[in-house]
C-alpha cells in the first residue's frame, strides 16, 4: 500500500515550505526549512540540497529524519518519518534535478536527499477539536496574514 498517495503529492506541490528535523553527531536537534519537498513516488520523498550543510552532515551520520509540511491557512498537513539517503549523481539524480528545473528551481543543487518513508501521520490543529470548521480557520489566518 502506498504511503504517499496522489492526494499527498498534490498537497506537497501546493505547499512550498516544510521542515526537516535531523540530529547532529553530538545529539543536538536541527530543524531546517525546505522549499523543495516532493513526493517522488509512493514511498519516497525528495528534497534538494541547495543550502543544507547541517542537514546533509547530520544525515550522513544518522539517516533518520522527520519532515513536517503544514498548510498555514487550514492548519492541516502531514508528518513523515523515514530514513534518508543522499544522491549526488547518476540517473535518479538527473531525473529529479530535471523535475526541479522544469518546475522553476534555478538555485544550484548540490545533491538530492531521498527519504524512504516508513510512516505518514496527519497533522491537524486542535482548533478542529473545538468545533471550528476549515473555512473558519482559513478565514482567521487569511485575516492575520493580511495584517502583516
Amino acid at each position: 500500500m502506498a504511503l504517499i498517495t496522489q492526494k499527498i503529492k498534490d498537497f506537497l506541490n501546493l505547499q512550498k515550505l516544510g521542515y526537516v528535523a535531523t540530529v547532529s553527531l553530538d545529539g543536538k536537534p536541527n530543524l531546517s526549512p525546505k522549499g523543495t519537498i516532493i513526493g517522488w513516488d509512493s514511498d519516497v520523498l525528495a528534497f534538494a540540497d541547495i543550502r543544507s550543510p547541517d542537514t546533509v552532515n547530520n544525515l550522513q551520520s544518522n539517516p533518520h529524519v522527520e519532515i513536517n509540511v503544514i498548510d498555514p491557512l487550514s492548519r492541516k498537513g502531514y508528518l513523515f518519518k523515514g530514513v534518508a539517503r543522499i544522491v549526488e549523481d547518476g540517473i535518479l539524480f538527473k531525473e529529479i534535478l530535471s523535475h526541479y528545473r522544469h518546475n522553476g528551481i534555478k538555485s544550484k543543487i548540490k545533491s538530492i536527499v531521498l527519504v524512504d518513508v516508513s510512516s505518514v501521520t496527519d497533522v491537524i490543529s486542535p482548533l478542529y477539536d473545538l468545533g471550528f470548521s476549515e473555512h473558519d480557520i482559513k478565514s482567521k489566518w487569511k485575516k492575520h496574514f493580511e495584517v502583516l
